[in-house]
């Protein structure tokens, strides 16, 4: 069921994320060329998916929210460009075919994903139908959320931790920030443009901070055991980058052991919205059998 919402989901959001990308400039294309080759390179659209679902579970059924998942989904493919860059992670593949910057140069690589960080913000500011706080409180949070106390901030860790022995603590705090923090945007931001209680928001964050966890863990043991042809790109490279994980540090067993502690505090926070939750609740379980 999950699987079929999650396609049903995509035409919408790929057809939203298409029409953010249109420009009347040709001097530009170059750098447009870049920006759609890795924003319309497929993926799982998990957040915005979920930010969508947390409009929906707060009683909304319209579009309004679409312009903040498109949003989130350019913040989302800036940050995988950036990562990608040899000053970073040096991946040379994503999601199956080259790099930004194996396809385009590291010059117009770091522009696209530049550009594609600015467009997020004009594309969220957008946003029609709903009031102007709301919109300002939702991009608020994207920003602190996408920024040095969340993703970036995540990302600084990352890169310090390379090359030594953190504590799991400080990895758990990676990956909090790292990959949470985007996660508990789209849950934060579908609740707030919808009109959800206090409660909720922070019911919300609670299950997104969680998952995002969850996620992580199995990104760390997917890059350990798993398929490199159903990933897209290649395993090992944590290794490779001398970085400690998840995995590293507990051991296989453990971790996976987590993710499933992990994946039950975050159904656990959705007893909030009851019903309505329940989409929420058969993602955060179906990803702890991701293969990919």
């Amino acid at each position: 069921m999950i699987k079929a919402l999650l396609q049903d989901f995509l035409p919408i959001i790929e057809q939203r994320l298409e029409a953010s990308l249109k420009h009347a400039d040709t001097k530009f294309d170059s750098v447009y060329k870049a920006m759609e080759y890795s924003l319309l390179s497929g993926g799982k659209r998990l957040r915005p998916f979920i930010l969508n679902e947390f409009y929906k579970a707060c009683g909304k059924n319209d579009d309004g929210a679409l312009n903040f998942a498109a949003a989130l989904e350019m913040i989302h493919t800036y940050s995988l460009i950036h990562d990608d860059l040899p000053a970073m992670d040096n991946d040379d593949f994503r999601r199956g075919r080259p790099s930004c910057h194996k396809a385009f140069g590291e010059d117009i690589a770091l522009l696209a994903g530049d550009g594609l960080l600015t467009l997020a913000f004009e594309t969220a500011a957008k946003t029609e139908g709903i009031s102007a706080d709301k919109v300002l409180k939702a991009i608020i949070v994207l920003s602190t959320c996408a920024g040095n106390d969340g993703m970036i901030g995540g990302q600084v860790i990352d890169l310090v931790s390379e090359g030594t022995n953190p504590e799991l603590s400080t990895v758990k705090e990676m990956y909090i920030k790292k990959t949470g923090a985007l996660i508990a945007a789209a849950a934060e931001i579908g609740t707030i443009l919808a009109g959800g209680t206090e409660k909720q928001v922070l019911a919300a964050k609670d299950y997104a901070l969680n998952l995002g966890i969850a996620f992580q863990i199995q990104d760390d043991i997917l890059d350990k055991i798993g398929d490199s042809a159903l990933l897209g790109k290649p395993v090992g490279s944590d290794a490779k980058n001398e970085k400690s994980t998840y995995v590293s540090i507990t051991g296989l067993e453990k971790a996976k052991s987590d993710v499933e502690e992990y994946t039950k505090k975050a159904v656990l926070a959705l007893e909030t919205f009851g019903k309505a939750g329940k989409n929420l609740k058969d993602l955060a379980e179906y990803l702890i059998n991701r293969s990919f």
